[in-house]
Order: structure tokens, then C-alpha cells, then sequence
């Protein structure tokens, strides 16, 4: 995974969220070894959940908002302590409108490495849940296909040359375009983080 990231107590590790208005990043190749990170640092706290890095920045060369994102997947009957240990880690809840509810809750933060500050979101989904399943789909449809990829930060450039430059409405413009791409694979959660 090349070089470590050195351990510090997850006070320091997770810094405050902060709020942006979305442009346009290109690929930044330390985001995988940060998720990773990240995800080592949750599993050492929870055990029998599954973290997987998905968005723009799990897809090589994909530019976006810069942001990892990571789905945080687990059993029927452990949402109270994910996000319990999830708060403890130093993740913090929404302050932005219009939030996921808690029965699907996002927290959020910040890692500071290699000169950069790595915004995150941290998506706690069920196990196998529709959404789960299309995530997980529609990032790998974009590592497999370079194509795909290219048509996606296409439509992401064109969104904000609109001036849909909030996070939510520029979410809500990409879509119909995800929603082309995972409609084979899976139905369409009402709560999705695509909608977001």
C-alpha cells in the first residue's frame, strides 16, 4: 500500500468537518492509502462490520469533489453501536441541511496528510441493502470502464459551469446518470446517497 501513515490518538486523527461548495478535483493518488487508513482505524474499534472506500476517490483518475467517502456496512441490529464507537473516533454528526436521518445516518470529518486536508463522509448502510449493493456497483462500473468515467466528470463539469455549486443540488443533478448506470443491477433506494 506504499508508505505508512504514522498513529496518532484518533483525537488528533480526526479533525472538524468543513463545509464547501463542490468543485471540480483532479484524482489525488494519496486518497486510497488515507481511506485505508481511515478504514483500519474504525475496524479497530468495530469488529463484524465492512468498510468499503466507494465514490470518485475509490476510482482511479476519476476527478470530483475530492471528498472519500466510505460506507461503513452493518448487521441487523447494530446501528446504535457503530454509531456510538463512530462518535467516539471523533466523527461528527451532519450541520448541513437537509441530513440523512439517523436510521441511516452519514458522519463526517476530516484527515490532514501529505499537505492535503481530506474531507470524509462515513455512510452507515445495513449489510446488503439495495443501496449498499448499488454503491458498490456503480463504483466498480467506473473502474472497469474508462469510458463511463470520462462521461462522468464530463457531467460533473458541466453541472457546476450551471453554477450548481452546493452539495446537495450538484448530488441531485448527477442523478439520473447513476441511476442509468446501476439501473440493471439494482432498484433505486428512496434514501440513497446518490440523492443526496
Amino acid at each position: 500500500m506504499g508508505e505508512e501513515i504514522p498513529i496518532n490518538t484518533p483525537q488528533k486523527i480526526i479533525g472538524r468537518y468543513k463545509i464547501w461548495l463542490v468543485d471540480c478535483k483532479d484524482y489525488n493518488p494519496l486518497a486510497p492509502m488515507v481511506a485505508n487508513y481511515v478504514a483500519q482505524l474504525i475496524l479497530s474499534s468495530l469488529h463484524g462490520i465492512r468498510i468499503e472506500h466507494i465514490g470518485s476517490t475509490a476510482v482511479e483518475g476519476c476527478a470530483g469533489k475530492g471528498i472519500i467517502d466510505l460506507m461503513a456496512s452493518y448487521s441487523n441490529g447494530e446501528l446504535e453501536s457503530v454509531k456510538s464507537k463512530l462518535d467516539e473516533l471523533g466523527f461528527q454528526k451532519q450541520t448541513t441541511r437537509d441530513p440523512f436521518p439517523e436510521t441511516r445516518p452519514m458522519r463526517v470529518g476530516s484527515f490532514e496528510y501529505g499537505g492535503n486536508v481530506f474531507q470524509l463522509h462515513i455512510h452507515v448502510i445495513e449489510k446488503n441493502s439495495p443501496e449498499a449493493v448499488e454503491l458498490i456497483e456503480f463504483r466498480n462500473s467506473l473502474r472497469a470502464d474508462a469510458d463511463l468515467r470520462e462521461q462522468y466528470v464530463l457531467l460533473k463539469k458541466s453541472i457546476l459551469s450551471q453554477g450548481k455549486t452546493d452539495p446537495i443540488d450538484y448530488c441531485r443533478a448527477k442523478e439520473q446518470f447513476i441511476k442509468k448506470v446501476t439501473h440493471h443491477h439494482s432498484a433505486f433506494s428512496a434514501t440513497s446517497i446518490l440523492k443526496k
